[in-house]
This record gives structure tokens, sequence and C-alpha cells, in this order.
């Protein structure tokens, strides 16, 4: 339930923080790597940057452990690993561009997207 608890923390930072388009993916049966993987979209790369440290620092102070965040310093696209929940932070042309929620999401997932 830990699990469930990270990925429903991580979207509410999200939504304070003013993140676009946030999909919550369950990835049991799709992948080993995590839980659930979330992806959204900032509005710029400050605007993703601040995203993921809003993140990181009040899942530490949640008692969290975030593993790994990459892609900071350009700010197009941040990786956040938070152990049992992915985060993937866009801009939106990025997003697009790499389309990852196509890519993860079941054909009949494609209903939840447009659902959040």
């Amino acid at each position: 339930m830990k699990n469930n608890n990270l990925n429903d923390h991580i979207e509410k930072i999200l939504d304070e923080g003013k993140a676009e388009d946030i999909i919550s993916i369950p990835l049991k049966g799709k992948s080993s790597l995590a839980d659930y993987m979330i992806i959204a979209s900032g509005t710029s790369t400050r605007h993703v940057t601040a995203l993921s440290n809003q993140i990181t620092s009040k899942l530490k102070i949640m008692g969290f452990k975030i593993f790994s965040t990459q892609g900071q310093r350009n700010g197009d696209w941040v990786l956040v690993d938070a152990g049992d929940v992915i985060v993937h932070l866009f801009r939106p042309e990025v997003r697009d561009f790499y389309n990852l929620d196509k890519m993860w999401l079941a054909p009949n997932d494609l209903n939840l997207k447009d659902s959040v």
C-alpha cells in the first residue's frame, strides 16, 4: 500500500505545483522497473525544474528516498526515480515528441488519459 501512497503524494505535489496533463500509469505486468510511472508537463524549463525540486524536497521530508534525478540542468525532460514510482516531467513540445504516454498506456488505457 505504501507504493500507492507514494504515487498519491507525488500526484498531489504535481497538482499543487500546477503541473499540466498529469497521468499515472500502473506498470504491474508491463515492467519491473517500478509500480507506477507518472508523466506530467510543466509550462517552461524553469517550471519543469521547479516541479522536480518540489517532488524531491517534499518526498525527502516525508521520509521517502529519491534514487536519482536526471535532466534538471536542461529542464526539457526531467526524470525523478523515487523507487516504486518513476516521474517524467516534460515541456509540452518535448512530451509530444517522445510520446511516452502512448508508448506505456495500453490501447484500452487511452481513455484513462482523457478522463484525468
